[in-house]
């Protein structure tokens, strides 16, 4: 899908505005209270793990699940009450739904069929939606025929043949293996931003959230937990969960000894005093009880000749060593207790540690994160 062009299959974006929806089975809340706008031409992922709630707000959005309360609002029209199929709103789903009986050109073809639409324009359509997920050639096949990465691009073509206002994409490369599932999130990507689609991607997958998304949303238990830019939802989880689920973290427990401006002084419960930076909007005082998150791979090896010293200092020995490619990934354990993961480069310059051998690691105030107050 390297065209720099594309046909002319897609509609006028829409944008999407949830407003306070929540939904129910039996005692089980499946969502409560999600408000979230999505602009026009936008790529928001809903991340979060199974049971979160994510299938079933997209779901409601589709029309395939009425909700309990709220409003679903496309290009400022309430779409709440409409049926699917009056909605104008694209979906691809995991087990792409391809008709096993119906060739590559009638799959495509069949919403423009449901519409009514004359022979002629439907072919013209499908030949141009092909085109676009490059299948040419391909029409005639039957889905069994294809590979799971063309069942994938046919499914793309069927959700966007008929020029729908919005992309629904529900964990769409859940069957593929990981090397397909990597390309084909790159040409997804790509084929959204040549249609300009309004598109809303669910998945449990953190890469892949972070690598697809002009914003993600965090889902837990039917909330939406945070909604920001990728790098910030990273770097900036606004509470634990979402720390240790997207990524991997080390979570610090200890308490406040003193502030100024805009540095924390942190006494760890296990372990030393350390200091957190760049956050000037957090309400920490002396004696508060605290959480710190450090990435793992914000630490660097003080006994390499080329490190940076950094202001917060951890010793310990390694209990787990793990080459894997572009770093390598040690369990750390300090006199105090701490278990620290950290991730350090590999490389022909850099040591590499054993497992029993002691380290010195640390990390800068900037590298760490105040992710809860008590």
């Amino acid at each position: 899908m390297s065209n720099d062009s594309a046909p002319g299959v897609a509609a006028q974006a829409g944008r999407l505005d949830i407003e306070g929806a929540s939904k129910s089975f039996g005692e089980v809340t499946a969502l409560a209270d999600v408000t979230l706008g999505l602009s026009a031409g936008e790529f928001v992922t809903i991340l979060g793990p199974s049971g979160s709630g994510k299938t079933t707000l997209l779901k409601v959005i589709a029309g395939f699940e009425a909700a309990d309360a709220g409003r679903i609002m496309v290009d400022g029209s309430d779409v709440t009450d409409l049926d699917p199929a009056q909605r104008n709103i694209g979906m691809v789903f995991q087990n792409y739904a391809l008709f096993p009986h119906m060739t590559v050109a009638r799959n495509v073809g069949y919403p423009l069929a449901m519409r009514r639409m004359p022979k002629a324009e439907i072919a013209k359509r499908v030949a141009e939606a092909l085109e676009m997920v490059e299948l040419v050639g391909m029409a005639e096949r039957l889905p069994k025929q294809l590979s799971g990465g063309q069942q994938q691009r046919v499914a793309l073509a069927r959700a966007t043949v008929f020029q729908p206002r919005l992309l629904l994409l529900d964990e769409p490369f859940g069957a593929l293996d990981r090397k397909l599932r990597e390309q084909m999130q790159l040409e997804v990507r790509r084929l959204q931003r040549r249609l300009g689609l309004t598109t809303l991607f669910i998945t449990h997958d953190q890469e892949e959230a972070l690598v697809m998304s002009d914003r993600i949303a965090v889902m837990d238990k039917g909330r939406l937990q945070q909604v920001g830019l990728p790098h910030e939802v990273y770097e900036a989880p606004a509470n634990p969960f979402i720390a240790d689920f997207i990524g991997e973290s080390n979570i610090l427990t200890g308490v406040v000894e003193a502030r100024s401006d805009d540095v924390v002084r942190v006494r760890l419960e296990r372990g030393p005093m350390i200091q957190v930076a760049g956050q000037r909007d957090l309400s920490a005082r002396a004696g508060q009880r605290v959480r710190v998150m450090v990435r793992p791979e914000r630490f660097v090896d003080l006994a390499a000749g080329s490190a940076p010293q950094a202001v917060n200092r951890i010793d310990g020995s390694v209990t787990e060593s793990a080459y894997i490619g572009v770093s390598d990934k040690y369990r750390i354990a300090t006199p105090e207790g701490l278990d620290i993961l950290v991730r350090l480069p590999s490389g022909s310059s850099s040591r590499r540690y054993q497992t029993g051998e002691s380290i010195a690691t640390g990390f800068h105030a900037a590298d760490a994160r105040l992710i809860e107050v008590e």
